[in-house]
Protein backbone atom coordinates (compact mmCIF):
# COMPACT_ATOMS: atom_id res chain seq x y z
CA UNK A 1 0.00 0.00 0.00
CA UNK A 2 2.79 2.05 0.99
CA UNK A 3 4.57 2.23 -2.32
CA UNK A 4 0.75 2.66 -4.26
CA UNK A 5 0.14 5.66 -2.54
CA UNK A 6 3.58 7.08 -3.17
CA UNK A 7 3.24 5.90 -7.03
CA UNK A 8 0.02 7.88 -7.22
CA UNK A 9 1.15 10.87 -4.80
CA UNK A 10 4.65 11.30 -7.38
CA UNK A 11 3.12 10.02 -10.53
CA UNK A 12 1.50 12.41 -13.23
CA UNK A 13 0.58 8.47 -14.94
CA UNK A 14 -1.11 7.42 -11.80
CA UNK A 15 -3.23 10.48 -10.86
CA UNK A 16 -4.78 10.45 -14.20
CA UNK A 17 -5.21 6.58 -14.51
CA UNK A 18 -7.63 7.65 -11.22
CA UNK A 19 -9.06 10.62 -12.54
CA UNK A 20 -9.86 7.65 -15.61
CA UNK A 21 -11.16 5.32 -13.66
CA UNK A 22 -13.49 7.90 -11.84
CA UNK A 23 -14.61 9.60 -14.47
CA UNK A 24 -15.69 6.31 -16.52
CA UNK A 25 -17.25 4.95 -12.88
CA UNK A 26 -19.33 8.02 -12.52
CA UNK A 27 -20.61 7.62 -15.89
CA UNK A 28 -21.96 4.41 -15.21
CA UNK A 29 -23.17 5.24 -11.97
CA UNK A 30 -24.84 8.49 -12.89
CA UNK A 31 -25.79 7.78 -16.77
CA UNK A 32 -26.77 4.08 -16.44
CA UNK A 33 -28.71 4.53 -19.71
CA UNK A 34 -26.19 5.75 -22.08
CA UNK A 35 -24.29 3.80 -24.40
CA UNK A 36 -20.74 2.72 -22.43
CA UNK A 37 -18.42 4.36 -24.60
CA UNK A 38 -19.79 7.63 -23.96
CA UNK A 39 -18.59 6.94 -20.42
CA UNK A 40 -15.33 6.53 -21.58
CA UNK A 41 -15.39 9.19 -24.06
CA UNK A 42 -16.43 11.65 -21.24
CA UNK A 43 -13.43 9.92 -18.59
CA UNK A 44 -11.35 10.49 -21.27
CA UNK A 45 -12.52 14.24 -21.39
CA UNK A 46 -12.00 14.72 -17.91
CA UNK A 47 -8.65 12.92 -17.56
CA UNK A 48 -7.26 15.31 -20.27
CA UNK A 49 -8.58 18.70 -18.65
CA UNK A 50 -7.37 17.43 -15.15
CA UNK A 51 -4.08 16.36 -16.39
CA UNK A 52 -3.85 19.39 -18.30
CA UNK A 53 -4.61 21.95 -15.41
CA UNK A 54 -2.07 19.23 -13.25
CA UNK A 55 0.72 19.71 -15.76
CA UNK A 56 0.36 23.31 -15.67
CA UNK A 57 0.53 23.50 -11.86
CA UNK A 58 3.16 21.34 -11.29
CA UNK A 59 5.25 23.68 -14.06
CA UNK A 60 4.51 26.63 -12.32
CA UNK A 61 5.83 24.98 -9.25
CA UNK A 62 9.03 23.53 -10.95
CA UNK A 63 9.48 26.88 -11.82
CA UNK A 64 8.72 28.98 -8.85
CA UNK A 65 11.13 26.60 -7.12
CA UNK A 66 13.75 25.35 -8.97
CA UNK A 67 13.56 21.89 -8.79
CA UNK A 68 11.59 19.08 -10.69
CA UNK A 69 8.50 17.35 -9.80
CA UNK A 70 9.45 14.13 -7.94
CA UNK A 71 11.74 16.43 -5.71
CA UNK A 72 9.43 18.60 -5.03
CA UNK A 73 7.25 15.13 -4.19
CA UNK A 74 9.30 14.09 -1.98
CA UNK A 75 9.66 17.94 -0.26
CA UNK A 76 6.14 17.69 0.01
CA UNK A 77 6.27 14.46 1.89
CA UNK A 78 8.32 16.02 4.38
CA UNK A 79 6.09 19.09 4.81
CA UNK A 80 3.53 16.65 5.77
CA UNK A 81 5.59 14.75 7.96
CA UNK A 82 7.07 18.43 9.35
CA UNK A 83 10.77 16.91 8.44
CA UNK A 84 13.71 19.60 7.67
CA UNK A 85 16.35 18.52 5.24
CA UNK A 86 20.04 18.97 6.96
CA UNK A 87 21.27 19.64 3.27
CA UNK A 88 21.76 23.23 2.63
CA UNK A 89 20.75 23.18 -0.75
CA UNK A 90 17.42 20.80 -0.15
CA UNK A 91 16.48 23.27 2.76
CA UNK A 92 16.87 26.13 0.34
CA UNK A 93 14.55 24.69 -2.49
CA UNK A 94 11.73 23.85 0.56
CA UNK A 95 12.06 27.34 1.75
CA UNK A 96 10.59 28.13 -2.06
CA UNK A 97 8.14 25.96 -2.29
CA UNK A 98 6.92 26.24 1.52
CA UNK A 99 6.51 30.40 0.48
CA UNK A 100 5.33 29.39 -3.03
CA UNK A 101 2.45 27.42 -1.54
CA UNK A 102 1.92 28.98 1.06
CA UNK A 103 1.45 32.42 -0.98
CA UNK A 104 -0.94 30.23 -3.01
CA UNK A 105 -3.09 29.17 0.01
CA UNK A 106 -3.20 33.00 1.18
CA UNK A 107 -4.15 34.41 -2.04
CA UNK A 108 -7.01 31.85 -2.12
CA UNK A 109 -8.45 32.84 1.19
CA UNK A 110 -10.00 35.72 -0.76
CA UNK A 111 -12.10 34.31 -2.83
CA UNK A 112 -12.98 31.10 -0.55
CA UNK A 113 -16.40 32.39 0.98
CA UNK A 114 -17.43 32.68 -2.68
CA UNK A 115 -16.72 29.03 -3.63
CA UNK A 116 -17.95 27.93 -1.02
CA UNK A 117 -21.47 30.02 -1.24
CA UNK A 118 -21.57 28.70 -4.69
CA UNK A 119 -21.25 25.08 -3.90
CA UNK A 120 -23.97 25.78 -1.21
CA UNK A 121 -26.06 27.29 -3.55
CA UNK A 122 -25.90 24.59 -6.42
CA UNK A 123 -26.76 22.34 -3.40
CA UNK A 124 -29.90 24.25 -2.78
CA UNK A 125 -30.83 24.31 -6.00
CA UNK A 126 -30.33 20.63 -6.76
CA UNK A 127 -32.69 19.84 -3.91
CA UNK A 128 -34.94 22.46 -5.41
CA UNK A 129 -34.98 20.66 -8.36
CA UNK A 130 -35.39 17.47 -7.22
CA UNK A 131 -38.83 18.25 -4.88
CA UNK A 132 -40.07 19.76 -7.98
CA UNK A 133 -39.37 16.62 -10.36
CA UNK A 134 -39.88 14.50 -7.54
CA UNK A 135 -36.98 12.68 -7.01
CA UNK A 136 -35.40 14.08 -4.31
CA UNK A 137 -32.90 10.82 -3.73
CA UNK A 138 -29.74 12.32 -5.97
CA UNK A 139 -30.39 15.95 -4.64
CA UNK A 140 -30.50 14.92 -1.09
CA UNK A 141 -27.00 12.72 -1.85
CA UNK A 142 -25.52 15.79 -3.41
CA UNK A 143 -26.30 18.29 -0.81
CA UNK A 144 -25.03 15.54 1.84
CA UNK A 145 -21.81 15.63 0.18
CA UNK A 146 -21.35 19.26 -0.01
CA UNK A 147 -22.68 19.45 3.35
CA UNK A 148 -19.82 17.05 4.09
CA UNK A 149 -16.91 18.72 1.90
CA UNK A 150 -17.18 22.11 2.96
CA UNK A 151 -16.35 21.89 6.27
CA UNK A 152 -13.66 18.84 5.31
CA UNK A 153 -11.78 21.83 2.87
CA UNK A 154 -11.75 24.44 6.22
CA UNK A 155 -10.06 21.39 7.97
CA UNK A 156 -7.92 20.69 5.72
CA UNK A 157 -7.07 24.50 4.57
CA UNK A 158 -6.51 25.29 8.33
CA UNK A 159 -4.15 22.00 8.50
CA UNK A 160 -2.08 23.34 5.73
CA UNK A 161 -1.59 26.81 6.95
CA UNK A 162 -0.34 24.87 9.84
CA UNK A 163 1.99 22.86 8.48
CA UNK A 164 3.26 25.70 6.13
CA UNK A 165 3.90 27.86 8.78
CA UNK A 166 5.53 25.64 11.28
CA UNK A 167 7.98 24.68 8.28
CA UNK A 168 8.48 28.32 7.59
CA UNK A 169 9.68 28.91 11.24
CA UNK A 170 11.60 25.55 11.31
CA UNK A 171 13.65 26.16 7.87
CA UNK A 172 13.89 29.90 9.25
CA UNK A 173 15.28 28.38 12.88
CA UNK A 174 17.56 25.88 11.47
CA UNK A 175 18.49 28.20 8.13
Amino acid sequence: MHTVKHWFSDSLTGQGLLVLVLGVGLGALFRHDEHPGLWVVQGVLYTAVVMGALAVQRHRTSRATGAGPRAIAGLSRKIRHREVPRDPQERAVMRRLVDDQLGKIERGERWLPYWLGFMGLVAAGLLVLGAARGSLVYSLVVAALVAAFIPWILRMRRRALGLHHYMRAALRERG
